[in-house]
């Protein structure tokens, strides 16, 4: 059964950009959230705990004026 959901118009633009082709926005959505994605995450969780505030901001803010956020 399909349901109809409403996003911001900055919420639909990321799954445009995160969209492969031949993928609907259905299943784009199962990716990203499919529990295999989450354990990859959890890879990531304290990577950073003995980093400096100053330096993991300037890092983020390099990734994110890659991705023009």
């Amino acid at each position: 059964m399909a349901k109809t959901i409403t996003i911001s118009n900055k919420a639909y633009e990321a799954l445009l950009k995160e969209k492969k082709e031949g993928e609907s926005f259905s299943d784009v959505i199962i990716r990203l959230t499919s529990s295999g994605n989450k354990e990859k995450l959890l890879k990531f969780a304290g990577i950073w705990k003995d980093a400096k505030i100053d330096d993991v901001m300037k890092e983020l803010e390099e990734m994110w004026s890659k991705w023009n956020v």
